[in-house]
């Protein structure tokens, strides 16, 4: 995607919204300083322009019974541009599999799982991981904790870079 350059307000409407993505549009326009109309205008254009693509709330997977966080780390057979894109609409019909990016380097993919227990992610590793078609192996790790957890981007860092641009 094509740098684009975006004026203080957008900047700061995206932030804003990163943060929390609940608030109100009244409530978002008083933060970033301009009335209500001119603000779910903008708000609509970052959405045309893809900047903002969805609305989530953090869900406690924890708390929800989801007590195993694993990565896995899968390296393929081929890297021919069909056998990626199998294996990614493949991953993306696994529910224990909440992330896959493709990498640069010695591993393929790496996935971010969750599961309930153990023996679960064991059940789903054996059965449909390893066992799925162009799949070499799979090292995994399992999260022991998480000292950061921050989706998005740094949003004082692109202020800088937008400022030093200026």
């Amino acid at each position: 995607m094509p740098h684009i350059k975006l004026d203080p307000i957008d900047r700061r409407i995206l932030a804003e919204l990163q943060a929390d993505g609940r608030m109100t549009n009244v409530e978002l326009s008083q933060r970033v300083g301009i009335s209500a109309p001119p603000c779910l205008r903008r708000v609509r254009a970052l959405e045309d322009m893809g900047l903002l693509t969805g609305y989530h709330a953090t869900v406690n997977a924890r708390a929800l019974g989801f007590e195993v966080q694993v990565f896995a780390m899968v390296g393929l057979h081929s890297q021919a541009e069909k056998d990626l894109a199998a294996f990614e609409a493949q991953a993306r019909t696994w529910p224990f599999v909440r992330e896959c990016h493709m990498l640069n380097g010695e591993i393929d993919f790496i996935l971010k799982c969750v599961a309930p227990d153990l023996s679960s992610f064991q059940s789903f590793l054996t059965e449909h991981l390893t066992s799925a078609p162009n799949v070499a192996a799979v090292r995994t790790s399992l999260v022991i904790r998480c000292a950061k957890d921050e989706p998005g981007v740094p949003f004082d860092i692109l202020e800088a870079r937008a400022e030093a641009e200026d």
